[in-house]
This record gives C-alpha cells, structure tokens and sequence, in this order.
C-alpha cells in the first residue's frame, strides 16, 4: 500500500478535443522536442524505450516478489485470526485505499509528467502533498465512526484511524516517489518497498500471535509505510524544501485534481462492496468476501502496480512525440495484457473450490464461490486500468472521470442487489456484470473519443479466447475424473490446462524459437 500502486454513454458530457498533451505541457516544454532531427527524436524514442522496459522489469521483479510474501503472510494471519477479524480490516482497507489515491490531490502523478523545470516545481509540489494529506486525515479521524457504522461494524472506527495514519507518511515521501518513477529508478522504489513488507510481515504476524486483532494488520501496514518512507527519501536524493508559486500550483492542480477525482473514483469502484456486504450481511460474511477479492486481486495487484510505474511516463512521452507511436504502444499492449490474465481467470473459475480449500481450509470454503465471479471482475479491471493510464497520458483526465461515474452507477445498485439475493456471491456477481456490461464499454468509448482505435486490436483477441475456451473446458473434464483430491486437481488438470492454452494462443513459429532457444543454452553448457 505504498505510493500510487481502475463515461457513460448518455451522459458523457461533451468537452472539446482533448489535445495530445497533458494540459499542463502548455508551458514550453524542458527541451526544444519540435526542433529536433528525426535521427535524435527517433533516439530519445529508443531510450525512452530502453528505461521503461528496465523499468518495467524491475517493477514486475518486484511485485512478484511481493506478491509471493503477500500470499505467504496472507495464509499466515489467515490461520491466526477469524473471518470476523478480516471483515472489520476490510472496513478500514476499504478507506484506506480511498485515501491513497487522493492524498495530494493527484500532485504526484502530476510530478511524474511535468515538462519544464524540475526543480522549480518540487518545493511548491511537497507543500501541496503535505497540507492535503494532514487536511485529509482530519477528516478521516472525525469521519471514522460514522464510516464504521455504515459499514455495519462500528469496532473498525479505530482500526481506519490508525491504517490511514499512513497518507501521513505518504505526504512526505510522495514527491521523492515520484521522481524515481520519472527517473524510470523502480529498482530502487522496489528495494525500498520490499524492506517495508518485511517489516509489515513482522510486525504483523507477531501482533496477530499476540491477540490483537484486526489492529495487526494496522500497524504492520503503518511500520511498513514508515520504513519505505525513510529508504525512498534517501533514495531520491532531492533536497527537501517547502515553498509555493501560484503559476506552478495551478499547473499542477490543472493535471493532478481530474486524475485524483478519476483515481478517487475507481479506488470507490474497487471497494464499494465492502461497505456494501458488511452492511447487509455483517463483518463475518464481509471477512470470507475479502478473502476472496484479495485472491482474486493477486494478479491485478502484480501487474497494474508493476506496469503504472512505468505506463504513465511511457504513454506521456510517447504521446508527446508521435501520436503513431503511442497507438502502436497500445495496439502491442492490450492484447499481451489479455493474453496473460486469461488462463489465469479460468484456471480462477474452474478450480475455485480447490484453491481456496487447500490454502485456507474449510472454514473458508464460502470465500470461492465469490471468487469465481471475482475472477471475471480481474480481467476487466486489468483492461480497464491500462485505458485509464492511456486517457491519463493523453491528458483526459475528464474521461476517467466520467468513465469511473458511470462504473459506479451501475455498481452499487448491482452489488445491493446481488448481497441480497445470494449473499456473497451475488454481491461478487454485481461486480462482475456492472463490469463486463458497463466498464468494459465505456473504457472503448472513452479511448475512441481521444482518438486511440481499438478496431485493430480485436482480431488479436480471438485466439486468447478460444484458448481459454478450450483450457476450461480441459481443466474441468480432467478435475472431475479425478476427483476430491484438490492437490492434484490444481496440479494435473490446472496444468494440463494451462499448457492446452499456450499451445493454442502463443503461434507455433514463437515455440519453436523458444525450443531452438533452449536446445542452444543446453549446448553451450
């Protein structure tokens, strides 16, 4: 939970054509971009490049590991608290995540963008983080109890005091953050990060051994941000001043406040439910839904917090030299994206029951009938994401807006409905539907209005498809021969089933490279 890891038809709200540039590149740019040689703008391009796919593997290198010791202290407290422990840290998981992402009203993605003189900016940007966060944090400390009992679970009042005490943190380092993510340094944003988590593991799980409760997690997420605060702030080496020029606020703010809202909006979308459940059907039900949705989130999680680290300076400056370039970037991205989640999502589907059964026990067996439904929800916030990071870098912050507006309309009544239908699972089916019905359209409509053609791309999406198609379709018939033994379920038939899927999407010529490839380093060994 460090630093910042989601339009309706009718009515969208007409604006005028959104201009291949943030809104605040109408200040002269840092360097003469339109005066230079096609060889030397070609060349920044490839460096551009080369940084972002470091970038990008750090990144991913680092959420995987995170990821992996997310899932190793989530079975952990999973065994040491009770479902109604995980529903009251959902409450305030369900602020929290709300807060993050609107701390410094969108000042940090701001940062990251920025096109002129960097250091003239950072004094008036750091004063701005820290004066909405504190603001911010008495709003939350007021608002907490009236939060808690909406959500149906009054206790949790102490525990959202504490866990959103970290945008305090936040507000420190966000500007520090930033600028190693405009320096495309994930590699040291991703040590930084991890000694964090090691420190959350700790104190986590000592305090959930102690008897503490939902306030485990609390403080180990409090220690975490802390210890990652310290190491960030050495890390970026820019010196630390305060300061505010008028022009440079609203330069920032011009860009920040619309991506916050966007932000703030599908932060709302991601966590709706949790209010919603517990609501309706109490802090027990809420603790097997957010089991659920963090297993279902594993993926999203590894690879939206990996790919915005870089998407955004990526897109943004790819948009900045050559409108072709960033729709090619796209028409590349989407369909990598989709390919990869795919056989995750069924593979989530098929063997729901098992997984969940296996890892957490019995007691949590109700949390997979909600995670079949959540596995769709995966595919469609992946997508979404990666529009919202195109719209950002073209400058639409408007249309996330209006892209997250109309998600939550149709959101929140589905939800509503489903918990009281079916409980659970129907609140995880609401999400589903309002997803693939509302979120998946307007994200298309949104990226056409900006002029980013996805009419190409879907050719490219038939054969992930059918491979999922085809791996369900094995995966269930091998499960259901062998029977209740979930070990080999996941094992025989998830395997068998992922292999059918990489035999039908990945083109044969790319295997036989592959296989070329590893007879090669063989010989050479």
């Amino acid at each position: 939970m460090t630093g910042s890891a989601a339009v309706p038809p009718s009515p969208l709200s007409p604006e005028p054509p959104v201009s291949r540039d943030p809104p605040v590149s109408r200040e002269p740019p840092e360097t003469g971009a339109d005066l230079r040689e096609p060889a030397e703008a070609g060349a920044e391009l490839r460096e551009i490049g080369d940084k972002a796919g470091r970038g990008l593997r750090w990144s991913l290198a680092g959420n995987l590991v995170m990821k992996a010791g997310s899932f190793v202290l989530s079975l952990v407290m999973a065994w040491l608290l009770a479902p109604s422990d995980f529903g009251v840290f959902a409450v305030a998981l369900a602020a929290t995540q709300f807060v993050m992402v609107v701390k410094d009203l969108g000042v940090q993605a701001a940062v990251v963008q920025w096109r002129g003189r960097f250091e003239e900016m950072t004094p008036t940007a750091t004063t701005l983080s820290l004066v909405s966060a504190v603001a911010l944090y008495g709003v939350i400390w007021v608002g907490a109890p009236a939060f808690a009992r909406a959500a149906g679970t009054e206790e949790a009042a102490g525990v959202v005091r504490l866990l959103t005490a970290v945008i305090l943190v936040e507000a420190v380092t966000a500007v520090r953050s930033a600028t190693l993510v405009r320096r495309f340094r994930q590699d040291r944003l991703s040590v930084a990060i991890m000694a964090g988590f090691v420190v959350q593991a700790a104190v986590s799980i000592t305090l959930a051994a102690g008897g503490a409760g939902p306030y485990s997690f609390a403080w180990g997420q409090v220690c975490s941000a802390v210890v990652t605060g310290v190491l960030v702030m050495a890390f970026a080496r820019l010196p630390y001043r305060l300061g505010f020029d008028r022009r440079v606020a609203r330069r920032l703010w011009r860009f920040g406040l619309p991506s916050a809202a966007g932000l703030g909006l599908e932060a709302v979308l991601m966590n709706v439910g949790y209010v919603i459940v517990g609501n309706v059907l109490g802090e027990e039900e809420l603790g097997l839904f957010l089991l659920a949705f963090n297993v279902s989130s594993w993926v999203p999680l590894l690879i939206t917090s990996a790919v915005r680290y870089v998407s955004l300076p990526s897109f943004s400056r790819l948009a900045e030299h050559d409108p072709t370039a960033l729709q090619e970037g796209v028409r590349r991205a989407v369909p990598l994206l989709f390919s990869f989640v795919m056989p995750i999502a069924v593979l989530l589907w098929v063997l729901a029951h098992q997984l969940i059964g296996l890892l957490y026990g019995a007691e949590w067996d109700r949390s997979a009938g909600v995670l079949r439904f959540l596995a769709v929800l995966m595919v469609v916030r992946l997508l979404t994401s990666l529009a919202f990071d195109i719209l950002t870098s073209l400058g639409a912050t408007r249309s996330t807006v209006w892209l997250n507006l109309g998600w939550g309309a149709a959101l929140v009544p589905a939800t509503f409905a489903g918990a009281h239908l079916d409980g659970i699972r129907g609140a995880a089916a609401g999400h589903a539907l309002s997803a693939v019905a509302v979120a998946l359209p307007l994200a298309v409509l949104a990226l056409s209005r900006v002029g980013v053609r996805l009419g190409p791309i879907a050719p490219a999406l038939v054969r992930p498809l059918l491979g999922g198609l085809a791996a369900g379709a094995l995966t269930w018939g091998l499960a259901t021969v062998i029977g209740d033994r979930p070990l080999l379920e996941l094992g025989l038939a998830g395997g068998a089933g992922l292999i059918a899927y990489v035999l039908i999407v990945v083109p044969g010529e790319q295997l036989r490279r592959f296989g070329a490839r590893l007879k090669t380093r063989k010989s050479d060994e």
